[in-house]
């Protein structure tokens, strides 16, 4: 089968994407399909035309690929590709947007409060922070609207810190959200399809953040799968994973990320592309399952194709 393998583009997480091809990439080979690399760029249409792939893997993160515009592009082309639609992926990188769904569908969700530029620059925001602070409480978590692997992600103890943690998300989004911090345990819940495969715990070095660094660092994280939880906890987090993905339009595979507390479960965000690298957390959790790299991709593939061969 010719498989185009779109990566790269332009957003912050290119390194990251680029990592999770190279993966895909030589896992396709392996199962002796034809694989067409296409760093994604301003002739990605021509491209496709012009190689007339089967199926297009997406294999990008971040703005151009992980929030609908690469897959708004596939479907009007009519090639068929892996994860979720344009619109589910618009939903899910738009922390906002995906907030408003989880709540709406009565999923526990930490409360949050979202501020643009405009908003500080024009229209005072800076004076409403106090009283936001005060609903929230301290610890909070500032982080970018839009994007993933954790970046622009800070964690503000005390008003003081508050500014410092605006400027660095607004360095990656013209829209930062301020988020109720949720003390507990870092799962991640990788769905295929409808599957729920076993939960990942992530378990920073030293009491660390889970950042971009201790995400993506080898070392600096600790991982878990599956992770020692009992009967109820699975399934309460299972559940809130399940529901996640159908609030947000989510079919092929995605992500969950989730803090259990010890109040229960609350959904931080859901990952539409989620990464493939060595260290990314839904093929550690294919591989709890029993499931190869190679039977990950094939499964990604099969699921993406179904619709067509339907």
């Amino acid at each position: 089968m010719k498989v185009a393998v779109l990566k790269g583009g332009r957003s912050l997480e290119r390194g990251v994407s680029l990592r999770s091809a190279a993966r895909v990439e030589d896992a396709l080979e392996r199962l002796g399909h034809k694989v067409v690399p296409i760093d994604v760029g301003s002739d990605l249409v021509k491209r496709l035309r012009a190689e007339e792939p089967e199926v297009a893997f997406v294999a990008m993160h971040g703005v151009g690929g992980e929030d609908g515009t690469a897959q708004e592009l596939l479907e009007i082309l009519g090639i068929p590709f892996t994860g979720p639609d344009a619109a589910a992926c618009a939903r899910c990188i738009d922390k906002v947007m995906a907030k408003a769904a989880m709540r709406g569908a009565g999923i526990p969700t930490p409360d949050s409060f979202a501020f643009t530029q405009t908003a500080f620059r024009e229209l005072g925001a800076a004076d409403a922070l106090a009283d936001l602070e005060g609903t929230l409480g301290f610890p909070l978590v500032v982080k970018p609207s839009r994007g993933g692997s954790s970046l622009g992600i800070k964690f503000a103890g005390a008003p003081t810190e508050v500014p410092g943690a605006l400027i660095a998300a607004f360095s990656y989004d013209d829209r930062v959200i301020l988020e109720r911090f949720v003390a507990g345990r870092e799962l991640a819940v990788s769905v295929l399809g409808t599957e729920p495969l076993p939960i990942v715990e992530a378990i920073p070095d030293g009491g660390d953040r889970y950042d971009f660094e201790a995400r993506y660092e080898i070392g600096r994280t600790r991982f878990v799968c599956p992770a020692d939880l009992s009967p109820t906890e699975r399934a309460a987090v299972t559940d809130a994973a399940l529901a996640t993905c159908r609030a947000l339009g989510c079919e092929g595979f995605a992500r969950v990320d989730l803090i259990l507390a010890a109040d229960g479960p609350w959904v931080l965000e859901a990952n539409a592309i989620p990464g493939l690298t060595d260290t990314s957390l839904l093929p550690q959790a294919a591989e709890a399952a029993g499931m190869s790299f190679e039977e990950l991709v094939t499964r990604i593939l099969d699921m993406a194709l179904a619709p067509s061969a339907a």
